[in-house]
């Protein structure tokens, strides 16, 4: 291979790896709080739904967002505001949620959700166990 081959081959190679770290998502789990520190930096935050409250949803108004209030995994609450259409199905029914977002003036702007439900797996008898 002659040497101007292999320093344009390396000089593709630098600029596909300065591409794709560019558009590639790094964001990380983290809590309500840690995203407060960082307002506008993307985090997906693990938390629960808080049902006492539910969901709040017009569609007459916005019927691409609905809000709820959401407890991470430290015990923070927080508003989280969802802009990208409307409540997924069963939502209220999730375990756990994990919330991809932003932190803007005091409220969890979200863009994605997804849900861990009960598993509905689960063994009512254990293996092994008489009945």
């Amino acid at each position: 291979m002659k040497k101007t081959h292999i320093v344009l081959l390396l000089l593709i190679i630098v600029s596909i790896s300065a591409i794709s770290a560019t558009f590639l998502d790094f964001s990380t789990y983290e809590t309500f709080g840690s995203a407060a520190q960082n307002p506008g930096k993307s985090y997906h935050v693990i938390g629960f739904m808080d049902k006492k409250d539910g969901i709040h949803y017009d569609p007459l108004t916005n019927p691409n967002e609905f809000s709820f209030m959401a407890r991470d995994k430290s015990g923070r609450m927080s508003k989280v505001i969802f802009t990208q259409g409307a409540p997924p199905k069963d939502i209220e029914k999730s375990e756990q949620l994990v919330m991809k977002g932003y932190y803007k003036g005091g409220t969890f702007y979200c863009s994605g959700i997804q849900m861990k439900c009960p598993s509905k797996y689960k063994n009512d008898v254990n293996v092994g166990e008489k009945i």
